[in-house]
């Protein structure tokens, strides 16, 4: 079927292309040809008219007929022309034109595209995806197949001390802290197989009393070794984690990633959605979120998403600053800053936790019937989003406007 609609098109619309060349000569040609015919024939009539009333002489009107028997041979040889195709050569032409054009393409799509490939109906590609993910390589095999890393260049000395902080943990297996400092030295020289070992040691040394940040961290070593891939191995720290931590940003993150791997694209979007709408816009996540949001979105089925503008915290000289002001001058400034969070959201809109931060500033800097405003207006624009209203319900009821 794709292909007779394909070619059916390319017919239709190669015709559509080729008709005015086709007809190019006669549409052009003939009608000028025989309105000059017309009016040449006129003209003779009105010669002899002329010549009947004495107008001109004999010998003015021989002179005019000669002049307009050429210019009437001339119009009838080009209406001959016109009328016997003389846009054959314009219509071959486009015909090679249109041929050429069509191999090209198909040229182009046998090499680039997939001619053989079925079609994906959307449970057929759920069931692709599913069959993805359980087919995923284990931690050890993933490792064994995942491409060198390229050392870093170490002083002398810091190898030596890595060397022996090595050795310690050696004597030492069961020490917290060294496992700890061997992961993160282990990872900054880029032996990452060696890092994840140390990190897993630690967590089995915690063992329940393991903290989500170690859980993740050992989870994100495990893909860092294995090339990128979140193995099962890996997937089971991070639902560790994510047990502990459901917030755990950085988990989030690898639970996208983790969806987006098995072309999951449904399932990662409001994942990341919501942690590029949380923030903070320095976390370390938020800028391949952002670079990839609006494709995933489009992938996801929600072509209209608009994600939220990058709204930068004050800089380091705006809190330095902030330390050595008097309380009615730190005042002022936290007051701006609420006027601007309560102007994006007014002229851009905005997450719900935004929102909820407005109601809570507002409330704090002493304009609690401004809150109370704002909170009004929140429950108007979240009247379709039951999830989102509760989050800027629970900022109301914290600031005493709401039960």
């Amino acid at each position: 079927m794709f292909w007779i609609i394909c070619a059916a098109t390319t017919i239709i619309v190669g015709l559509a292309i080729m008709a005015p060349l086709l007809r190019g000569g006669r549409a052009a040609a003939e009608p000028v040809a025989a309105f000059d015919l017309r009016v040449y024939r006129d003209q003779l009539k009105e010669v002899e008219r002329d010549l009947e009333r004495g107008v001109i002489t004999p010998e003015d009107a021989g002179r005019l007929r000669t002049e307009i028997g050429r210019k009437v041979l001339d119009a009838d040889r080009r209406l001959s022309q016109a009328g016997t195709g003389g846009a054959g050569g314009r219509g071959m032409l486009a015909a090679a034109l249109l041929v050429l054009l069509f191999a090209g393409a198909a040229a182009l799509y046998l090499r680039e595209g997939q001619p053989g490939r079925d079609d994906l109906p959307i449970m057929r590609r759920i069931a692709d995806a599913q069959a993805a993910y359980d087919s995923r390589p284990a931690q050890a095999e993933a490792e064994a197949k995942a491409p060198p890393r390229e050392a870093p260049e170490v002083p002398a000395d810091y190898a030596a001390l890595i060397q022996q902080l090595r050795e310690a943990v050696a004597k030492k297996p069961d020490d917290p802290q060294g496992l700890t400092l061997l992961a993160t030295n282990e990872m900054r020289l880029g032996n990452l197989t060696a890092a994840r070992e140390a990190q897993q040691r630690l967590v089995d040394l915690r063992g329940d009393k393991a903290t989500p940040a170690e859980l993740v961290r050992l989870s994100a070593l495990m893909v860092e070794a294995a090339g990128g891939i979140i193995t099962p191995e890996a997937e089971e720290v991070l639902a560790r984690a994510l047990r502990k931590d459901p917030a755990h940003p950085q988990a989030r993150y690898l639970l996208g990633m983790l969806q987006l791997q098995n072309d999951r694209p449904d399932r990662a979007f409001p994942v990341w959605r919501r942690l590029l709408e949380e923030g903070p816009e320095d976390a370390p996540w938020i800028a391949p979120i952002r670079a990839a949001i609006a494709d995933l979105a489009w992938l996801a089925g929600q072509p209209d998403y608009v994600p939220p503008a990058a709204m930068p915290g004050p800089d380091a000289e705006a809190m330095a600053a902030a330390e050595d002001m008097s309380p009615e001058d730190r005042q002022q400034m936290i007051a701006g800053m609420v006027s601007q969070l309560e102007a994006r959201l007014a002229q851009q809109g905005g997450t719900p936790e935004e929102w909820a931060r407005l109601i809570s500033s507002l409330v704090v800097i002493g304009k609690a019937d401004h809150a109370r405003e704002i909170w009004t207006e929140a429950q108007t624009r979240f009247a379709s989003q039951p999830e989102a209203l509760e989050i800027v319900r629970q900022a109301a009821i914290k600031a005493g406007l709401a039960e």
